[in-house]
């Protein structure tokens, strides 16, 4: 098979790849998440069969024991958010209100000191970037609710992904080796490289972000409820989850914290108390956790991962959300393989400044 043949084949199947999720996205959800757990569970199920269990064993105990938590979770915590967050939503307009009184003087000092077109312009660009910004956003939650929180969809995940991850899980490496059976036999060992790398990838990042998020969710929510912030679990929680959108859950957490902070309490030392909680965990995060759990060489970018995620939630709802990781992850892996065999070609200018393989590089995507 020549270099042009194998090009066209490995695009067709990427075409078909992702046309298949398109047409089936509305089924998928259940054995995409199945899928995630099993791919989460598989390492204790390892540790458990070394021990002498035999699989089946593990896997049942590993599952049981996974949805029991994972329902008890839902129970005692959900109906707590949801008080919580009915509640904030209630009071919205009164912090508003509030906000308003307190931060007003402060903007009108800063405004009288702008020449009027300048501020005219600026926000008049704001106000057609917001928006912009509103409405593609609109889009995307739309998209997501509509594609994954649907009745039938929540049914299904329900019912059907605990089984899909019972067998999945069961029958993990008895699958991973038929797969590994159906490689090419000259291009196996470049293959199982590169599926090396992408399990390097998604262990360090979902495996270790999710970690990341579920401690820093409860180091959030705990310190804004012991500083007095109103429904400061429920934002010290959410701040937390949605940390595995680079820079973006931080932002948001503590925009609304400081905001609700603002309205609650006024510029005071109770104020500094809320800062000081985002502070102590972003220094929790960029030095013990992040470092310890998902480590420096995850090799995805942060951009990259907003992206995807965002592409992905755009196009395919929460199917598209879930899958946006780990596609992220194979399409890095490859550029880097490709990247490596380019500067290993003689397609690579190889001088006496850069002899070959020198120049091979482990940069992120």
């Amino acid at each position: 098979m020549t270099l042009r043949q194998k090009a066209r084949f490995w695009l067709l199947f990427t075409v078909a790849f992702f046309f298949l999720v398109w047409l089936f996205s509305g089924i998928l959800l259940p054995f995409v998440a199945g899928m995630a757990i099993a791919y989460f569970l598989d390492p204790l199920a390892d540790k458990l069969e070394a021990r002498g269990a035999s699989r089946t064993i593990a896997t049942s105990i590993i599952t049981v024991l996974f949805f029991l938590v994972f329902i008890l979770v839902l129970l005692l915590i959900v109906p707590m958010i949801g008080s919580q967050l009915a509640g904030f939503l209630e009071r919205l307009p009164g912090y508003v209100d509030a906000l308003r009184t307190n931060v007003a003087p402060y903007l009108q000092h800063i405004l009288d000191r702008v020449a009027p077109e300048t501020l005219q312009s600026v926000s008049d660009a704001v106000k057609g970037q917001s928006a912009n910004a509103l409405k593609w956003v609109g889009n995307v939650l739309t998209n997501v609710l509509s594609g994954g929180l649907a009745l039938l969809n929540f049914l299904s995940l329900l019912f059907i992904t605990p089984v899909v991850s019972f067998y999945l899980l069961r029958d993990w490496d008895k699958i991973v080796a038929k797969i590994d059976s159906y490689l090419p036999r000259r291009s196996a060992e470049d293959i199982r490289q590169c599926a090396s790398e992408i399990d390097e990838t998604l262990a360090g990042f979902v495996r270790g972000q999710a970690t990341v998020c579920v401690l820093l969710g409860l180091f959030y929510g705990l310190g804004l409820t012991l500083a007095g912030l109103e429904f400061g679990f429920v934002i010290g929680l959410m701040t937390g989850l949605v940390s595995f959108v680079p820079y973006f859950g931080m932002i948001a957490g503590f925009a609304v914290g400081m905001g609700v902070a603002i309205a609650q309490f006024g510029f005071g030392v109770d104020l500094g108390l809320v800062a000081l909680v985002f502070g102590i965990g972003q220094i929790l995060e960029g030095n013990f956790l992040t470092p310890k759990l998902v480590g420096d060489k995850v090799g995805l970018h942060a951009v990259w991962v907003m992206f995807a995620l965002l592409a992905g939630g755009a196009v395919f709802g929460l199917l598209g959300v879930m899958l946006a990781v780990p596609v992220a992850a194979v399409i890095g892996v490859l550029v880097r393989y490709g990247l490596r065999q380019y500067l290993s070609s003689h397609l690579y200018d190889h001088g006496p400044d850069h002899p070959r393989g020198d120049a091979v590089t482990d940069g992120e995507n």
